[in-house]
Formats: structure tokens, sequence, C-alpha cells
């Protein structure tokens, strides 16, 4: 998925040493799959860790991917090069701007790229996510949520006038949202 290169792994090694015990790295993308998406690596504290992340170990460090982010980053390659003018860590992520997908793809993958390209951005802000898990027969979307929005006491509201409002004005084809989720409130939770 992603390649570090050693220079880069050394690199995130030194500054992880004088980090608490336990922190990694967490590799990301920001408004995947829309021209205005972003990569980015951050500290990864032990109690930040999600269950659906992604590990991926390397000699000295662990690279945390969520799952939103992870088919962004396939064939990214984070490197740390030093020239003349200095060190800089670089990180190539080809596929984080996917491009929207046509009016006839099919509705899934149109639900979809709504999500990724309109209202994760605006969940991320509070630390959250929502993922389509399928459409019914009866075409109701189901929708996962995690990060800040699991727990949350506003995830009713954020499903009902955030959400099923724009996937019911995009395609009127749908009835209606239904959420999957098991909410456990806690830190993770926004509000």
């Amino acid at each position: 998925m992603i390649r570090i290169t050693n220079a880069a792994q050394e690199h995130f090694a030194k500054l992880l040493s004088t980090q608490e015990p336990g922190t990694q790295i967490r590799v990301f993308v920001i408004n995947p799959g829309t021209p205005n998406a972003e990569c980015g690596v951050s500290y990864c504290l032990p109690n930040t860790i999600d269950a659906t992340d992604t590990e991926l170990k390397f000699d000295t460090i662990s690279a945390y991917i969520d799952n939103i982010s992870a088919p962004y980053l396939q064939d990214a390659e984070i490197n740390f090069v030093t020239d003349k003018l200095g060190s800089k860590l670089t990180l190539k992520a080809p596929n984080v701007k996917m491009h929207q997908v046509s009016d006839d793809a099919p509705l899934i993958e149109r639900v979809e790229f709504l999500l990724l390209s309109q209202i994760n951005p605006q969940l991320a802000s509070h630390g959250g996510q929502v993922k389509l898990i399928g459409i019914t027969n009866d075409m109701f979307a189901i929708l996962h949520f995690s990060g800040g929005c699991n727990g949350c006491s506003m995830v009713d509201y954020t499903l009902k006038t955030l959400i099923e409002k724009k996937l019911l004005e995009r395609f009127p084809e749908l009835k209606g949202v239904r959420d999957s989720t098991e909410h456990h409130h806690g830190k993770h939770s926004y509000y």
C-alpha cells in the first residue's frame, strides 16, 4: 500500500523516540477523492488507534491508516531527502484524487463518491466519518459512522439534516438513510 523508504523510517524513528512510548505515525488523506485532496502524516498515540485502522509494520516503525484514506494511498511513497538546501520529507500519493463518477455509474458508486467528496470533509472537522455499507432493495442507504461521530449526541441530527437531505436531493430514487452503527459514547465522541 505505502512504501516508506529506509531514510524516512530512520527519520520517523528519531522523531518517535522523543514521544510518548507506543506512539507511531498516522498517514491520512484530507478530502479524499476530490480536487482538494491532501495527504498528511501525524503522530499516532496508542489511544487514538481505531479498530478499523490498518497497521503497516516496517523495520523500526508502524504506520496506521484509517479505512477512508486507505484506498487513496495505494502506491504512495514517503521519503526523506537531503540535498544542498537541507532535508525534507516527501509524500507522493498518485491516487488521492478520484475522478468524479459519471452520472450513469451505478447508484452505489455515486452515493459513495458524494459521501467521500462532500459529507466526510465536513465530518472530518469533528474527527468523524461515515461509510456506505450498502443500499437495500427497498432503496435505503445503510451507513456506518466512526471516529468522533460514533456516540456523538448529534449523530441523529447529522444523519437526517445533513446526510439524508443531501442524498435525497441528489438521488431521488433513494427513500432514506439508516444508521447501522452501534454507538458507544466515549472520549472519541465529538459531543
